[in-house]
């Protein structure tokens, strides 16, 4: 038609072929030997807040931050701590062994990240990448330096040496790197390197250079480091649980298998509370359940019949108080059940949805000032930040850009006591004895008052029967 513009129609049918083919061949699939894929935190979930609990601020781990932020590679510190794992060994490797090793973990390791990063690093980069990560995880949580320093005094449980002190919470000795941090980089170093999702390297190149470092250590990398993850999350009264032994697919699943809910028989009344199983919407406020008269007790962490981790919620046999665990609530909370969450997002399969459904709860039980003020007096909520309103509208926030599936039972552990509570919230009976009780009988003045009222109707009732029975025939 006079137009001045060719298509050249063999050669774009050429290329489209080309991406037909492309799009055709099947998806590649994660190494069999990945249990937990390492993927970026998605943009709709990333920017509900401005408060980066899912970046690292200190030091990056694996290729997501070591490309998107080139100062946190401290690779200075991170070859420092090579050479103290190469001093302790004691197998005498050589370097070029060690990266040997990694090199043929190169392509499995590769395959756990869900998202490219080739095209910003080449495979010698990555290898190196790799050794000088998994160094420094075992230098700051692994305990190899003072294993081997106890070794070497034969058994000794002294201190590794002259100058030793506590970093990211474990014993360093002379021989060790020399960085001298104070207790917020101690607390940065903790924060970034196994609270962050996407900040990890896959456990198994962590394991293979500490197998090739201490082969007669008698214990893997995952028993070494448990036993730091295992204070850290009892000192913070998050968890006492101790889960079976099993390699964990990075530093962060290694904390999430802790956060387990004791497997509980729902209660015997549940049927007769639910009235029938009702699709499950969002959860009461605290205040709302309070009106209806559900109580809410803190349940005791660790003990005979206590909690293992904050995530065991339990409603009472009669239905009448929900007990939860308390929660200490600090600067780093978010950051951890976030990124624990973003775990079980791109892992639905290998970590399930427990935390997020524990999320969910507090999130939506929580979500004002006034029911954080009721759960704090009632021991299960606990805070030192500015107010209760901040506490609120983090928690009412916590669930932002999360997917979850509230109405499968296998997926929501508290299923059940949703159902539960939601029937007790239903009960106008219920509504209506606890509406009594807090308007009548919370002031005890008021209550004795009610009382003596009632006395005297009663008496006054009595008087008037006796009086009306002395004027009947054959009345005295």
């Amino acid at each position: 038609m006079g137009d001045s513009h060719a298509v050249d129609i063999d050669s774009l049918a050429r290329q489209l072929r080309e991406e037909l083919a492309a799009a055709d061949a099947p998806a590649p699939r994660f190494a069999s030997g990945c249990p937990i894929v390492i993927a970026e935190v998605g943009e709709p979930t990333r920017n509900v807040d401005n408060h980066g609990d899912y970046d690292p601020h200190h030091v990056s781990i694996g290729p997501y931050h070591r490309i998107r932020n080139p100062h946190l590679a401290r690779d200075d510190e991170k070859i420092r701590c090579l050479g103290a794992v190469m001093s302790a060994s004691t197998a005498a490797a050589t370097l070029e062994e060690y990266l040997g090793e990694v090199a043929r973990l190169e392509g499995r390791a590769a395959s756990c990240y869900a998202h490219a990063f080739e095209q910003h690093m080449d495979s010698a980069a990555f290898v190196r990448m790799l050794l000088l990560d998994a160094c420094y995880v075992l230098i700051r949580f692994g305990r190899v330096v003072e294993a081997a320093a106890r070794r070497g005094n034969g058994g000794g449980g002294g201190a590794p040496g002259a100058g030793g002190h506590e970093q990211g919470g474990l014993r360093r000795g002379a021989d060790a790197p020399s960085v001298r941090a104070d207790m917020m980089e101690a607390v940065a170093v903790v924060r970034d390197v196994l609270y962050l999702a996407e900040n990890q390297i896959p456990f198994f190149v962590v394991d293979a250079i500490h197998r090739l470092a201490v082969p007669d250590a008698g214990v893997s990398a995952a028993d070494a480091i448990v036993e730091y993850v295992r204070e850290l999350l009892r000192g913070q009264q998050y968890s006492v649980a101790t889960p079976a032994a099993a390699e964990p697919g990075n530093l962060l699943h290694l904390l999430h298998v802790h956060f387990a809910p004791t497997a509980l028989s729902p209660p015997t009344n549940v049927g007769k509370v639910t009235g029938g199983k009702r699709p499950v919407g969002r959860w009461r406020t605290a205040t709302e359940y309070h009106c209806a008269g559900v109580g809410f007790r803190a349940r005791p962490l660790g003990g005979k019949g206590g909690a293992r981790s904050i995530l065991d919620v339990e409603l009472d046999g009669r239905g009448g108080a929900l007990e939860i665990p308390r929660l200490n609530v600090d600067a780093e909370t978010w950051r951890l059940l976030r990124n624990l969450m973003a775990l079980e997002q791109s892992n639905p399969a290998a970590a399930g949805s427990r935390v997020t459904a524990y999320c969910v709860l507090v999130s939506q039980l929580a979500c004002t000032a006034r029911d954080v003020e009721l759960l704090s007096r009632r021991g299960v909520i606990s805070h030192g930040l500015g107010g209760h309103g901040e506490v609120a509208e983090r928690l009412a926030g916590l669930c932002r850009g999360v997917a979850f599936g509230a109405d499968d039972p296998a997926g929501n552990y508290l299923h059940a006591t949703w159902q539960a509570l939601e029937g007790r919230f239903r009960s106008r009976p219920r509504r209506w004895a606890a509406w009594l009780m807090l308007r009548y009988f919370s002031n005890p003045w008021l209550a004795v008052g009610l009382a003596a009222a009632a006395l005297g109707l009663v008496c006054t009732v009595v008087q008037a029967v006796y009086s009306a029975l002395s004027y009947t025939p054959g009345g005295t």
